[in-house]
């Protein structure tokens, strides 16, 4: 169901207010909270090849998970950025490795030119806010949410933000797909139907095993 004009605008004034912040923080800042999202995640994710990692190139002063896909990449995980082919289609996400041929997609942003078509094990993605129950406003295209329907098999989603993005609640719509982690700055929550919980690096690595086996009908991702 198509958001309401009220909802429509809502969201969009959210958006707005949560850019304004991110950007205004300073640059010492965001590279200070990067460093302890970067630090849970070397942490909670222990991935292994032949797992693939989804990730996004970092827009607008978001967290660069680049650095954590190196460290990855030397265990064997491939690495997965995703396309916009179209407005209204899913997202597709192709392999992507430093020094490959790359291309301008939408928003300016680079994407691999013509490697191979991969299905992220798990997907980091980077929301302009989050709210109290895992729920991700964007930048208003409704890619991922649509991306993550169509999947033949959900990846686990780990929502990669800055304590300054989270909202009291998005007001989900049924097109609204809810994240399974929360990785800020200040700590991992997982995010459950009835709120979140707050996790240490442990938990959270056992906690993606289970939903990694629970959804591993066309995966063989495997954890150290």
């Amino acid at each position: 169901m198509a958001l309401t004009s009220v909802q429509a605008a809502w969201r969009k004034q959210q958006r707005a207010q949560l850019l304004a912040l991110r950007s205004a923080a300073s640059t010492q800042d965001r590279a200070a909270w990067s460093a302890f999202i970067h630090a849970f995640l070397i942490d909670a994710l222990d991935l292994q090849a032949p797992c693939v990692l989804g990730l996004c190139w970092p827009y607008r002063q978001e967290f660069d998970s680049r650095p954590l896909a190196a460290r990855l990449r030397a265990r064997g995980v491939r690495s997965a950025l995703p396309i916009v082919r179209e407005p209204g289609l899913p997202l597709v996400f192709r392999h992507w490795w430093p020094g490959v041929a790359m291309d301008k997609g939408v928003y300016g942003i680079p994407v691999p030119r013509g490697t191979d078509v991969l299905l992220p094990d798990v997907l980091l993605v980077p929301p302009v806010g989050i709210d109290a129950l895992g729920y991700r406003l964007g930048y208003g295209g409704g890619y991922f949410d649509r991306t993550l329907v169509a999947l033949a098999r959900k990846p686990v989603c780990i929502a990669t933000a800055f304590d300054l993005s989270r909202i009291d609640s998005l007001e989900p719509q049924a097109h609204d797909v809810r994240m399974d982690f929360v990785v800020s700055e200040t700590g991992i929550s997982q995010c459950l139907p009835d709120g979140m919980r707050v996790i240490d690096t442990a938990q959270c690595r056992l906690a993606v095993q289970q939903l990694l086996a629970e959804r591993a009908n066309s995966s063989d991702c495997t954890l150290r």
